[in-house]
């Protein structure tokens, strides 16, 4: 997985797998996904992410056991 944060065009994006994006959903508005051909979920876009998320420059990252 990869997390990318542009605070150019304040986006945060969630990449789930290197895949090409075959289809894309905005689900409800700013969050948009992004599909596989296989109908698999690839990405997570937030748009405006400044104003959405706290801290989008900071990730805290945990597996549970």
């Amino acid at each position: 997985m990869k997390i990318t944060y542009d605070a150019e065009v304040d986006v945060l994006r969630l990449l789930f797998r290197d895949a090409p994006v075959a289809e894309s959903d905005e689900d409800k508005p700013g969050v948009i996904l992004d599909y596989d051909e296989g109908g698999d979920l690839v990405s997570l876009e937030i748009l405006d992410a400044s104003r959405r998320v706290t801290e989008a420059r900071k990730i805290d990252f945990q597996i549970a056991g």
